[in-house]
């Protein structure tokens, strides 16, 4: 059957001719001109030699050494290289037994990064990101994201993506759920890149805060930094370090969340300090339930008495008049504040910081509350001063001076749109997840969202668990009773 190509005339109605015998041959039509096989062979074929130069380019230590076992064994024969590899072996055995933390940065994390970078996402990548709506097609040609980098840690992957023309981290954040599903991981959080137009995912896998933390040792007190005191751990496993000196922190939960693990670790991290005379903690306690427990350790203690919340608005005050005595006194001689046992840091902790501020039953005492707390939390930073306030109520109305506190922290927490109220606009978005933390008391007790002054994504970490044999423990330590390494 020969088909004749010819132009429509004016009128005529091509879709109705089909319509009568679709084995017609068109109208009018472009000729199809097909490529040669012989053609087509020779770019398949010049396509693999240029992935396979570019694997030689990107490997060259593992093809290097593939290449020269070949050579020794078709030279020397195969017994050669097979000695070899078991003599490797040996030697990386004796190098993780040797020193497993350097074996593990530059043998372990590398492989499992290649592995896992191959395996579980350029294998699924395109699949994945056309199920996500994350390519694009134009013209009749997909656009799809490039995979850059994937390092592969203990519980986690970051992945480093290089976004489409004209894409925003948004559309990834929107994305997240389906990537986690396709992926394989339990969460997705979106992070900025290293330059515009990238961004890194952390997919995790593993929850490496699942089981509660005991107490933390002591350090000695030449150990102890105020700008990062060890309170508990981060998502990834290294230590979670809490700013103290120069800033002022913002704890927000539930009941039953753990704010009394983050306010004792805390404690706990500058309890040698206190001990040395560097360091004072006045302490707040509207419940008298939680840091009663352990007031011998503090210097100043306010709790709720016959006289409600008066003394304790007192305290704030005096606190708020002696960092203006300090400020007046280190006018024009210094910027930075070292402490010392003449001026030592002042940490002041107050657990229920809604009660002073909406909830006391006398309004001239809110008022006053909130007038030292903002001058605390505006002028108490660079003279050696740090409010620590921990509050269940998140709405703005309870706390107007939330936006005072640079370091916030959110543990669980009843609704999503409370996640933004603590940490800031977006917080959620960026992966702050704290109203989906478990009530299990073993579970998410102390689990929450840290967001820093320096840093707008939040990370994830839980506090370790101070028990009441621990602080029993420290009152002893801290009053002579025993030595440092058995409260350790």
């Amino acid at each position: 059957m020969s088909w004749e190509f010819r132009k429509v005339k004016p009128g005529e109605n091509v879709a109705v001719e089909a319509q009568r015998d679709p084995f017609a041959a068109p109208k009018w039509a472009p000729p199809v001109w097909r490529m040669p096989e012989g053609l087509v062979l020779l770019v398949g074929l010049l396509r693999l030699l240029a992935r396979l130069l570019a694997f030689c380019v990107r490997h060259p230590i593992a093809v290097g050494a593939a290449a020269g076992a070949g050579w020794l064994g078709v030279r020397y024969g195969w017994h050669v290289p097979a000695l070899l590899a078991v003599l490797a072996g040996l030697g990386l055995a004796s190098w993780a037994v040797a020193d497993r933390p350097s074996f593990v940065r530059w043998v372990v994390r590398p492989v499992r990064s290649r592995w896992r970078g191959w395996w579980v996402y350029r294998r699924h990548w395109q699949p994945v990101l056309v199920t996500a709506g994350l390519t694009k097609m134009h013209r009749g040609r997909e656009y799809l994201p490039t995979l850059r980098t994937v390092v592969a840690g203990p519980t986690s992957d970051r992945v480093l993506v290089v976004m489409l023309k004209g894409q925003a981290p948004d559309v990834w954040e929107r994305a997240a759920a389906n990537l986690a599903h396709g992926f394989g991981a339990t969460l997705v959080r979106v992070r900025d890149g290293d330059r515009p137009g990238r961004v890194w995912l952390e997919f995790v896998r593993i929850d490496a805060l699942a089981s509660p933390l005991p107490a933390l040792p002591l350090l000695d007190a030449a150990a102890v930094d105020l700008r990062a005191v060890p309170v508990g751990r981060q998502e990834d496993g290294s230590p979670w370090r809490l700013r103290l000196l120069g800033t002022h922190v913002l704890i927000a939960g539930a009941t039953g969340s753990g704010k009394g693990s983050v306010l004792w670790s805390a404690v706990r991290g500058v309890l040698p300090l206190m001990v040395a005379g560097l360091v004072e903690v006045w302490a707040i306690d509207p419940k008298r339930m939680e840091l009663s427990y352990g007031r011998v350790l503090f210097e100043r203690f306010g709790r709720y008495s016959s006289d409600p919340s008066g003394g304790m608005v007192k305290l704030l005050e005096e606190a708020a008049s002696d960092m203006n005595a300090r400020a007046e006194e280190f006018a024009g001689l210094t910027r930075s504040f070292v402490p010392t046992v003449e001026h030592p840091f002042r940490l002041i902790i107050v657990d229920e910081l809604a009660f002073l501020t909406a909830y006391s039953p006398e309004r001239d005492l809110r008022k006053r509350a909130e007038s030292a707390l903002a001058v605390l939390t505006t002028q108490g930073r660079s003279v050696g001063y740090c409010v620590i306030g921990a509050q269940q109520d998140a709405r703005k109305e309870v706390n107007n001076l939330r936006n005072l506190f640079p370091d916030r922290i959110a543990l669980r927490l009843d609704e999503d749109e409370q996640v933004d109220m603590v940490l800031g606009d977006g917080a959620r978005d960026r992966g702050a997840l704290a109203d989906q933390i478990s009530s299990v008391p073993e579970i998410g007790a102390g689990v929450g969202f840290v967001r820093l002054e320096s840093c707008p994504d939040p990370v994830r970490v839980r506090a370790a668990y101070v028990s009441d044999a621990d602080i029993r423990a420290m009152v002893a330590w801290a009053t002579g009773g025993v030595d440092a390494r058995e409260v350790a």
